[in-house]
């Protein structure tokens, strides 16, 4: 409902029932309601319109739809020519057909349908609503006989989604950048959309970066999933509170039913951004509904079983599986500082080789520097020759340091004559046809500090079949140096764009950008498979479906950070940043959570000899992953499922469950000052020791700890 509801609209809906379904009375119904429901879930829907009115999860009580005469059935955005601005709310329409095609499945459709400001609109809105085995799937078809096209329909529609009690906490979680981030709801609700382009407070979470959305509360929870992984179109998890905050300084949520005369209710509804052309019909993505007992990890189980039924497993070479680490090294920024020349590189692989490290992701080593001259794989002169490099590269990996070189095809330089002659024609337009733009980095002096002369950059088309041979012709060019990968940096976003509206690219727009991600990956892979097989794809915080073409996934984390990517993939290789200089924390969480080591002294510009307590440190990790690799690398993590760790300071703790069902728990004490006392208690525990970076060698414990400031300790079941 919207802020023009009124009490006609109440009025409006009556007890008739359809006679095409036998309906039952729900206890406390506004009016006849169709129910489906099984052991876990009951969902009512209004046998008039269609909304949906109750929604109970029976085995926790919880009530999640509690007031039927607030339900929703859904909304749709068709604009007139000379009015954006006109809906068909489901509230003002009345089903034509609704019927039980089983005792789990409901059919509901909606003809020709009356909007806002244009009539009634050539259009049918079909939906089938599935329960099975506890999940309520939602599917839905557009047949669009009339002249509009069709932005959007939102379906389907919670018009009052409701907390476990009024005292409980609600929050909404998805995931984006190896983290599964929390956005509080309730009993606060901070607007997410500028105060002038809403009417009331809301919130809109991406599929783009997260195929599900739980809205969590403390002991349970609802699990929200886009059924499509193929990202043919964006859906957005939309939630607004309504009619608004009690204040504007801490944005609490009114915890009476009404506040003067207006109904109080949080809106969840997921928004298909379908762009349905006129004479068309569109299949909507399933979206699927199902209650969970616990936290996070309950609901991300879900999401685990559906993704083992389409995640294809990578190809990565046997190097990048092991305990090792990284150093990241920038030698050319935008501002042309020609830091480091090609053949100043070997020493850095000296450096590596002497202290341990793996691989040294090179960044910078192209034509403009590091965000400057994209998407062109060239070498640059100020640094030498391209000779100059491939000799580097080879020299340095005969030492036992991999090459990994950074690059980025997802933008292009608009300072370039390239692209002003040619890459401007695969640009990302809006739906003026003006190009989107993404505004560069400021590297170093004063000026482009302020952001006086950034390289402004063209977002780049990875829908265009024209780009991606474009794109791949400038790969090759990095694959002829004889790296051993490359990281493919911001592959895991386009900047503004979310659809490009470009009419000439080989599709018919608009077309959902992240639609290409996959085509782009499969292209350049087989570039690469034809000179090395085991040449490593790695990226930067890439979404989950793209880690089955990029295997290795690059990110930054702090004390907040939820390692839900690890959790979903206990041994997928992931990497994270340590800068200070004396990390121990960061090199602690990493321990914690199974990532590999990037060192960047100067924010990757500098030795790694510049910062001597965090190499030595760092090294303590992983040699003590090394010498217990069966508990700490091969073994499943599990988080803090499976053990109980109580201290009487700050402590965090993983446990891992080795192949022979064994378990480890990683604690960490991160407070500067205290030594922390703990205590870890597995069910049935076989004989414990300890071991720590410091003390490696493993002695007898009872799972008493005394861990000092910023240290951690591993307890392993032998």
């Amino acid at each position: 409902m919207r802020f023009q509801e009124t009490n006609l609209f109440l009025c409006m809906r009556t007890l008739a029932v359809l006679c095409v379904v036998a309906v039952v009375p729900l206890p406390l119904a506004f009016a006849a309601e169709v129910i489906l429901q099984d052991k876990t879930l009951l969902v009512a829907f209004d046998a008039k319109s269609g909304a949906l009115t109750h929604l109970e999860d029976k085995s926790t009580h919880w009530i999640i739809e509690r007031r039927p005469q607030l339900g929703m059935s859904f909304r749709l955005h068709a604009p007139l020519p000379s009015r954006r601005y006109n809906f068909v709310f489901g509230e003002k329409q009345e089903v034509t057909g609704i019927k039980k095609l089983s005792g789990n499945t409901l059919v509901l459709e909606w003809k020709n349908l009356l909007s806002e400001h244009g009539g009634v609109l050539p259009m049918t809105f079909r939906t089938t609503v599935t329960l099975q085995d506890g999940a309520l799937t939602f599917d839905g078809t557009l047949v669009n006989d009339s002249a509009l096209a069709v932005e959007t329909i939102d379906y389907p529609y919670f018009g009052d989604l409701n907390a476990p009690a009024r005292d409980a906490r609600m929050q909404a979680r998805t995931m984006w950048y190896g983290n599964l981030q929390a956005d509080e709801i309730y009993p606060s609700f901070r607007s997410e959309k500028g105060y002038w382009g809403v009417f009331s407070p809301m919130k809109t979470f991406d599929s783009y970066r997260s195929l599900f959305c739980l809205i969590q509360a403390p002991d349970e929870g609802l699990y929200v999933e886009m059924g499509d992984w193929s990202q043919r179109y964006l859906l957005q998890y939309t939630f607004e509170q309504l009619p608004g905050s009690l204040n504007s300084i801490d944005n609490a949520v009114p915890r009476q039913d009404e506040i003067d005369g207006r109904p109080v209710r949080l809106e969840f509804r997921t928004t298909h951004f379908i762009f349905a052309p006129p004479h068309s019909t569109v299949k909507l993505a399933p979206v699927i509904v199902t209650g969970y007992k616990g936290d996070w990890h309950a609901g991300v189980d879900l999401y685990k079983k559906w993704r083992a039924a389409w995640f294809t497993a990578p190809h990565a070479a046997e190097w990048v599986k092991d305990v090792h680490s990284w150093q990241q090294l920038q030698i050319n920024s935008p501002e042309q500082d020609f830091r480091v020349a090609y053949t100043g590189l070997v020493k850095y692989g000296e450096e590596c080789a002497r202290e341990g490290v793996k691989a040294i992701q090179l960044v910078g080593w192209n034509l403009g520097g590091q965000d400057g001259g994209d998407p062109a794989q060239d070498t640059d002169p100020g640094l030498g020759t391209w000779q100059q490099l491939r000799d580097a590269i080879r020299q340095i990996q005969a030492m036992g340091v991999k090459i990994v070189l950074f690059g980025k095809l997802n933008w292009a330089d608009a300072t370039t004559a390239l692209y002003k002659s040619e890459l401007y024609k695969y640009a990302s337009t809006d739906p003026y046809g003006i190009p989107y733009e993404q505004g560069g980095y400021s590297y170093y002096t004063p000026t482009q500090l302020a952001g006086i002369n950034n390289r402004r950059r063209a977002v780049m088309d990875f829908l265009s079949p024209g780009y991606r041979d474009i794109a791949t012709r400038e790969f090759q060019k990095l694959l002829a140096l004889g790296a051993s990968g490359w990281l493919f940096d911001e592959n895991c976003h386009h900047g503004p764009v979310k659809y490009s509206f470009a009419p000439d690219h080989g599709y018919t727009p608009p077309g959902f950008i992240y639609g290409g991600d996959m085509p782009m990956a499969a292209q350049l892979r087989a570039a690469a498979d034809k000179v090395d097989r085991d040449f490593l794809f790695a990226g930067e915080g890439h979404q989950d479906w793209l880690m089955q073409s990029y295997p290795l996934s690059y990110f930054r984390i702090d004390n907040g950070s939820t390692p839900v990517e690890r959790y979903i993939d206990p041994q997928a290789p992931l990497m994270v940043a340590v800068t200070g200089f004396d990390d121990r924390e960061t090199l602690n969480l990493i321990l914690l959570d199974r990532y590999i080591v990037s060192y960047e002294p100067y924010n990757f510009k500098g030795h790694l000899t510049d910062f001597p307590l965090t190499l030595a440190y760092g090294k303590k990790i992983d040699g003590l992953r090394r010498k217990f690799k069966a508990w700490l690398w091969d073994a499943e993590f599990r988080d803090t499922l499976g053990a109980k760790v109580g201290a009487d300071g700050p402590h965090r703790y993983a446990v891992f469950v080795t192949r022979a069902g064994k378990r480890a728990v990683v604690v960490v004490n991160p407070g500067r000052e205290k030594t922390v006392s703990a205590k870890v208690e597995l069910p049935n525990p076989g004989r414990l020791v300890v071991a720590t970076p410091e003390q490696p060698d493993a002695r007898p414990t009872s799972g008493m700890l005394e861990i000092p400031p910023r240290s951690a300790a591993v307890v392993m079941e032998q």
